[in-house]
C-alpha cells in the first residue's frame, strides 16, 4: 500500500506543473528536452534545441540564476545549460510552443523574450547577469478573450501558443526565453511561481537590427524584483493587472 501511495504522489507532483514540450519553428516540429525522459537516456538521449530542464517545478526566488532559464540548484542544476542545436528561422515568421497541460489553478502572464547569442552560436553561451533579454510579446489579464492566457492550457489538446520574431531582426544566432508567471499565492512575497524555459534559434533572413535598444534590455535575474506589483499580486480580486518586466519592444518604423 505504502509503494502505491508513493507513486501516487509522484504522478501528482509531476502533472502538478508543466513545461513547453514541443514546438513548430520554421515549419519544422521540433521535440523539446523533456524533464522525465531525456536524462535518463544516457548517451542515446537526441540533440535539442531547447535548453535543459530537471524538473517542471517552478522559480521562486527572482534573484537567482535559474530565473534564466529554468534552472533548478536544489536539484543540482544551476542555471541554464546551453543546448547543442539551433533552430533555423526568418525573421518575421511565427512560432508555435505547445506546453504541456496546465493546472487552471495557475493563472497569470505568459511572457517571451529574446536575447542575440554570440556570432560562434547560443550552443556554448551563458549570458550571466548581461542586460540582453528584450521582451518580444506578453499577454495579461483580459489581453485575450480568455481571463488569462494560459486557460488555453487545460485541455489535453489546445492550439498551443504562437509569437512572432521581430522582422527587423539581422540574421544569427538568438537565444529564447518564454515564460509562465503563476499567481495563485503571490499574495505572500517570494510565493509567485515562473515557469522559464529557452530555445535557441538561428535567424537565416532578416533585417539589420541586432538587439532592441539598452532602456529595453534587462538581465535574468535583475528584471524582476518580489514586489513589482505584477509579481505580488492578489489573483483572486478583480481589478487591473500590471504585466512585470520592462515594455515590449517592436521594429521601428521604417522612414
Amino acid at each position: 500500500m505504502k509503494y502505491l501511495l508513493a507513486a501516487l504522489a509522484a504522478a501528482t507532483s509531476v502533472s502538478a506543473h508543466g513545461w513547453v514540450d514541443n514546438a513548430t519553428i520554421g515549419g519544422v516540429y521540433y521535440q523539446f528536452f523533456h524533464p522525465y525522459a531525456d536524462p535518463y537516456m544516457g548517451e542515446l538521449a537526441p540533440p535539442r534545441v531547447s535548453r535543459k530542464l530537471v524538473t517542471n517545478g517552478p522559480v521562486l526566488d527572482v534573484t537567482s540564476i535559474d530565473i534564466q532559464c529554468g534552472g533548478s540548484t536544489a536539484e543540482g542544476q544551476i542555471g541554464s545549460e546551453p543546448a547543442p542545436l539551433h533552430a533555423p528561422a526568418e525573421a518575421g515568421s511565427q512560432v508555435n510552443l505547445r506546453w504541456t497541460y496546465w493546472p487552471d489553478s495557475h493563472m497569470g502572464p505568459i511572457m517571451t523574450y529574446m536575447a542575440r547569442c554570440p556570432d560562434e552560436g547560443c550552443d556554448k553561451w551563458l549570458p550571466g547577469e548581461e542586460p540582453v533579454f528584450f521582451k518580444i510579446h506578453e499577454a495579461g489579464r483580459y489581453t485575450t478573450d480568455k481571463v488569462w492566457p494560459d486557460d488555453i492550457w487545460e485541455v489535453w489538446t489546445n492550439d498551443g501558443y504562437n509569437y512572432t520574431i521581430p522582422a527587423c531582426l539581422a540574421p544569427g544566432h538568438y537565444l529564447v526565453r518564454h515564460e509562465i508567471l503563476a499567481l495563485h499565492s503571490a499574495w505572500e512575497k517570494g510565493e509567485a511561481q515562473f515557469y522559464p524555459h529557452c530555445h535557441q534559434l538561428t535567424l537565416t533572413k532578416g533585417g539589420d537590427v541586432l538587439e532592441a535598444p539598452d532602456e529595453y534590455r534587462v538581465s535574468f535575474p535583475g528584471a524582476y524584483k518580489d514586489d513589482d506589483p505584477g509579481i505580488l499580486f492578489n489573483v483572486w480580486n478583480p481589478g487591473n493587472y500590471t504585466i512585470p518586466g520592462p515594455p515590449v519592444w517592436s521594429c521601428p518604423e521604417s522612414e
